[in-house]
């Protein structure tokens, strides 16, 4: 699922889940089973059914991921996989994976808008949940865990217009949809989202008094 959440449509979607926070515990496991899973990610002809990834939008946008890459390389983050253009027509860029990344790298702060995983080490809920709110974005969170209490309290604490609890990526017309911070403005969806195609109006009108 955090695969998905980063590396669909080549990670150019607003709501992608480029930070992934990981627990200690088991966060050398997860580390390889990510890498290993994005290796085995197909990229190249958009219309092959057998493709799973495609080209960025257009040069500037193949320049700002590969600049952005090679940024995280020189702050001394792990480059696990991926990593470099693919061929020499087309924008393709192999999905990438890093590991040993801090909160002050540009990779954990700037929007990549590209096939690009940072995966994060935590200790604790309160750590995690500071660290994820120390952004300047806020439009979509996840959270994973078997636990519902820990779930309710990150949901709750975490500031995002969406949180998703064991899944990404799941909405309707019905859920209203915006963010928080610099993450936009409003809310599209539901009835939040009617309520910005209006104009409130306050009618006050005074009753005479009646003689009884």
């Amino acid at each position: 699922m955090s695969h998905q959440a980063v590396f669909l449509h080549c990670g150019q979607v607003c709501i992608a889940g480029s930070r992934t926070f990981v627990q200690e515990e088991i966060y050398d496991d997860f580390v390889k089973k990510s890498v290993a899973r994005a290796k085995r990610r197909t990229v190249g002809d958009p219309f092959d059914k057998t493709i799973e990834g495609g080209p960025q939008i257009d040069q500037d946008g193949l320049d700002k991921v590969i600049e952005m890459i090679e940024s995280g390389k020189k702050e001394g983050a792990k480059l696990e996989c991926g990593g470099k253009r693919i061929g020499d027509k087309g924008y393709f860029v192999e999905s990438t994976v890093f590991s040993d990344v801090t909160d002050d790298m540009r990779i954990a702060k700037e929007e990549i808008f590209g096939p690009v995983q940072q995966i994060i080490k935590f200790k604790t809920l309160e750590e995690v949940r500071n660290r994820a709110n120390n952004t300047t974005y806020g439009l979509a969170a996840a959270v994973f865990t078997k636990d519902i209490d820990k779930a309710f309290s990150i949901a709750n604490t975490v500031q995002a217009g969406t949180v998703w609890v064991n899944t990404y990526f799941v909405g309707s017309s019905l859920t209203p949809f915006g963010g928080y911070k610099t993450s936009g403005v409003g809310r599209e969806n539901g009835m939040e989202g009617l309520m910005e195609y209006l104009e409130i109006k306050t009618v006050i009108v005074k009753i005479p008094e009646k003689n009884s």
